[in-house]
């Protein structure tokens, strides 16, 4: 059903966010190259054009090659924008209209569940309560209507046995012999002591016989806090009326609590003279006042709204036209004392100059610089004096060629959809929109789904470019790998784009990840060579494989490429004795001495090297004649630069015949991430590898891995078209690791028992009702049956009603097998800082 946009964001814009007025996405640099394009051409280990001074939260990138394609083209005045908002023209602006970056950055973002979309998010209001049987209203009033009479009894002295209990209770000498007539004061209270107690019982009796309390809270939780405890605080005043009507001004006689009060006192006290001290009096009155409103209290909910004026963190998201609060003047700024370079972004603003990129950046680095006096001067100082574009990405883009999801930068968040209106959804996620951002991604994502689910479309793409730019803003690095087909995004979009098995190509892939160490080069080049067979350790081949690559290394300075590592795994002793002659004797003596080990190996029975060699093969082709370190024209591109400095990186997979090159690929820049991710240091910015198709590179080891991740600001996105892609003994593992998990429609339901294991049960409550035919003994009985039942059809029965708590599957394999519509996934999320969320039914790009 459509929510009508009540629960979910009510941004009548589309959501989106605004672009750039003026030429920040292509304006051309000192070189002549668009902000699209890359920098100078050099290898990954060095570094292009520091980011402007003041900055330092953006380090500087690994100077690149310009992209085959080119500059990055402005777009034509007659393109169709994007979703989101445009800036009006400079007409408008001139005339004072707000532009659509201002309304953008003033939005409210109100604090929300985790995997909500908070730019203008409305929270739902609580659902209506279901209405109550005629039964319960019965049962409500039955005990008002004997109450009632009972009271009317007593009042006119006919209710049975009332004068005995006064007597037992009380002394004989306060009666006149064999009546209830008082013969002092003492009798006069007694009476009015005892009607008292009969009225408050019977007050109790009746709330408590009625579920009075029950009923009135189901109709007021139909009502906001305030507006429940207002309600409450009128049913006390009128409560509160009858009890003090003189008070009120009020001419009817009070309810018989305060006068039985006062007589039980002086009953106590031994006479009415104690009633004359104040300091007992309006202690006593102030007591009968606050148990009368005490119920009123409780259902209410005083306490609770209380606590929760008090406990509140913060005040509400000021409006957006509130002056000195709203977002656009930079209150951060000037709360430093920093009111010129506020009042120089408030004008970028309102001219234009300035897009949600440089809003998310200039935010990011004074939030990193705020405890840093020294860096806080730095970064007013470059503000001062580039405005709107200081501290830039060193590639000179300040947006991407274009943008198709709905993104807010401010927040990190991506739309990619909306939740569901079903039954299993709680109210607050009913019709709100659904984000992902990089405290979700960075406990790991795992998408199942058969192909034409929308994995890549709905998914894949849209987490692709919100990382893309957010790394224009200093705070991430992204890594997506796909076929060279993937829509993931123009070329332009990206530093550096890896076409392996293409040509025209800049750029090479390092097989070893800038690696100097052999033995953390041959561990994640074995667990790319053999990490998916069974039988064969990845610890030995990667002692192979390190018994190589070391002294070849030391040798020659470099690691070996793969027709030389190919050649040497497939070696002979003798060859092996000619790499041994290159080593000194005496300046490597580890490398000669594992050298001799490997020799002493070869042709064993347990010798793993053909069987690397065979792997290798895969990608010692024709094709790939000019990669991995065998070309001159194209540049390495090391996976560990992305770990240093925020980058955009696009690895294009072969496709065609060369499907068992891509798995293995897959393998190797996974089992590679895990590696350079490792105790990297300062951890500064997120960094996410994106694999389009995972098919093939999940092995143990790299599953292992995944849950080292999260601790170094890392993380994955995997897409698999099912999980037999994925070796059956590390479908419970991985399920387990990943804090993210999405079901797609179609899923086979063999992979839905996977889920459903892993998304467990939960107690739930059943009402079952059992319809018994009712036999009767006497003759009159039944012949009343016989007719009745003559008359309708039907046989007399009772009904059983039982109501009790079992545990289900929250999503049994059935449900997602079948019960999940096309378009839809069902998706639970984990933060990194441990919230998450059941699994839900998700409406892709709703």
């Amino acid at each position: 059903m459509e929510t009508d946009g009540t629960y979910e964001s009510r941004d009548t814009r589309g959501g989106g966010v605004p672009r750039p007025v003026g030429p920040p996405t292509g304006q051309p640099s000192a070189d002549g190259r668009g902000a699209g394009g890359a920098s100078s051409p050099a290898d990954a280990t060095q570094t292009g054009p520091a980011p402007s001074a003041g900055l330092p939260p953006v380090p500087p990138l690994p100077a690149q090659a310009p992209h085959p394609s080119g500059p990055a083209p402005r777009p034509p005045s007659h393109a169709p924008h994007p979703p989101g908002p445009v800036l009006p023209p400079r007409s408008d602006r001139v005339t004072g209209a707000r532009p659509a970056v201002v309304d953008w950055l003033d939005a409210p973002r109100p604090e929300a569940g985790p995997g909500i979309w908070r730019f203008r998010h409305v929270p739902a209001p609580p659902a209506a309560p279901k209405r109550l049987a005629p039964v319960t209203v019965l049962g409500m009033l039955i005990p008002v209507a004997v109450g009632l009479l009972i009271w009317s009894a007593y009042r006119r002295g006919t209710l049975p046995y009332m004068w005995a209990v006064l007597q037992t209770l009380t002394p004989g000498d306060w009666w006149y012999h064999g009546t209830t007539a008082a013969r002092d004061w003492h009798g006069q209270a007694a009476h009015d002591v005892f009607g008292g107690a009969v009225f408050v019982g019977l007050v109790c009796a009746i709330a408590a016989l009625g579920s009075w309390g029950t009923i009135v809270r189901h109709y007021l939780g139909r009502f906001r806090p305030p507006v429940r405890a207002a309600l409450a605080g009128g049913g006390a005043l009128i409560a509160l009326a009858f009890v003090w009507p003189e008070a009120f001004g009020l001419g009817w006689d009070p309810l018989p609590v305060v006068s039985p009060a006062l007589s039980l006192v002086s009953l106590v006290g031994g006479g009415y003279d104690v009633l004359e001290s104040p300091f007992l009096v309006y202690p006593l009155y102030a007591l009968i006042t606050a148990l009368v409103v005490r119920p009123f209290a409780r259902v209410g909910e005083w306490t609770a709204l209380l606590r929760a004026r008090r406990g509140s963190t913060g005040p509400a998201p000021a409006p957006v036209t509130a002056p000195g609060a709203a977002r656009s003047q930079w209150p951060e700024l000037r709360e430093a004392g920093e009111h010129r370079a506020a009042d120089l972004l408030a004008g970028e603003l309102v001219t234009g100059r300035m897009n949600d990129v440089d809003c998310a950046r200039v935010q990011r680095a004074w939030r990193d610089a705020s405890r840093d006096p020294g860096r806080r001067a730095a970064v007013v100082g470059t503000l001062l004096k580039e405005g709107a574009a200081a501290g830039a990405h060193p590639s000179g883009a300040r947006d991407l060629p274009g943008r198709r999801a709905t993104h807010d930068l401010l927040l990190g968040q991506v739309r990619v959809g909306r939740y569901a209106p079903a039954e299993r959804t709680p109210d607050a996620y009913r019709g709100a929109g659904l984000a992902l951002d990089p405290g979700l991604l960075g406990s790991s994502l795992l998408a199942v789904g058969p192909s034409g689910a929308g994995k890549t479309r709905h998914l894949v793409a849209p987490v692709v470019e919100s990382l893309t730019l957010q790394a224009l803003t200093g705070a991430c690095a992204v890594v997506a790998v796909g076929s060279a087909g993937a829509p993931l995004g123009p070329d332009e979009a990206y530093d550096v784009v890896v076409r392996l098995g293409d040509p025209s190509s800049r750029y090479d892939l390092d097989l070893y990840a800038g690696a100097t160490d052999p033995d953390e080069a041959a561990a994640f080049l074995a667990e790319g060579l053999v990490g998916d067979m069974e039988g064969v350790e990845t610890r030995r081949a990667a002692t192979v494989l390190a018994q190589l690559v070391g002294p070849y290394r030391s040798a020659y300075g470099r690691f070996p490429t793969v027709p030389v590592l190919r050649e040497l795994l497939e070696a002979r002793p003798e060859t092996l004795r000619a790499l041994l002659d290159l080593l000194p004797e005496d300046g490597a003596p580890a490398m000669r001495r594992e050298l001799d080990s490997r020799i002493r190996q070869v042709g064993t029975a347990t010798d793993v090297g053909p069987l690397l060699a065979d792997r290798l093969a895969a990608l010692d082709r024709p094709v790939f004649a000019e990669f991995f370190g065998g070309g001159h024209e194209v540049r390495p591109f090391s996976l560990r630069a992305v770990a240093q400095h925020p980058m955009r990186v696009r690895i294009s997979l072969p496709d065609g015949g060369h499907e068992e090159a891509g798995r293995l690929l897959n393998r190797l820049l996974l089992a590679q991430f895990q590696s350079v991710t490792r105790d990297r240091p300062g951890r500064g910015h997120f960094v996410c590898l994106v694999l389009d198709d995972a098919a093939g590179a999940l092995t143990a080891g790299t599953v292992r891995g995944l849950q080292r991740l999260r601790p170094q600001n890392a993380g994955v996105v995997l897409a698999l078209r099912t999980l037999a892609e994925v070796p059956e003994a590390l479908h419970g593992p991985l399920l387990a690791v990943v804090g993210c998990r999405m079901a797609f429609a179609g899923l086979p339901t063999w992979d839905g028992r996977a889920f459903a294991e892993a998304w467990g049960t939960e107690r739930v409550e059943t009402t079952e009702v059992a319809h018994h035919t009712v036999f009767a003994d006497q003759p009159m009985t039944r012949a009343l049956h016989a007719l009745r039942k003559l008359v309708t059809g039907k046989a007399v029965t009772t009904e059983a009603v039982t109501v009790r708590e079992v545990e289900r599957q929250r999503w049994s394999a059935s449900d997602l097998a079948h019960g999940v519509p096309p378009g839809h996934a069902v998706l639970s999320l984990t933060h990194v800082r441990g919230e998450h969320t059941p699994p839900l039914l998700v409406e892709l790009n709703g």
